[in-house]
């Protein structure tokens, strides 16, 4: 197989056949939770991070960042997400829920 088949029915198998959507607008940002199903109807779970941002030419651009979930990962990820939350809820956010900024930085993920 050609480098160019592989990387053709690749990015098939990781576009996926949308079963379902569910987008979140949170401020700036819109998250997109997208259920997929492969062809061998196994399914998988796309959480993407929209953010509109102005571009050099004046228009209008979205920077997306996207991650692939799989079903075996599932409750470990659960596990983990619901851990860092309650911590942030329990030891980073004061006076109405609003983070205090004393244990965050702002990221350029860009930078990194």
């Amino acid at each position: 197989m050609y480098s160019e088949d592989y990387d053709g029915a690749y990015a098939q198998e990781r576009s996926g056949e949308d079963v379902f959507s569910k987008p979140v607008r949170a401020g700036k940002r819109t998250y997109f939770f997208d259920v997929k199903a492969t062809k061998g109807n196994d399914y998988y779970l796309t959480i993407t991070e929209s953010k509109r941002r102005m571009d050099s030419n004046g228009h209008f651009a979205y920077d997306k960042h996207k991650i692939f979930l799989y079903k075996e990962d599932f409750e470990k990820f659960t596990e983990g997400l619901e851990e860092v939350i309650s911590y942030i809820k329990t030891n980073c956010l004061k006076d109405g829920g609003k983070p205090t900024g004393e244990n965050f930085s702002d990221v350029n993920f860009e930078e990194l």
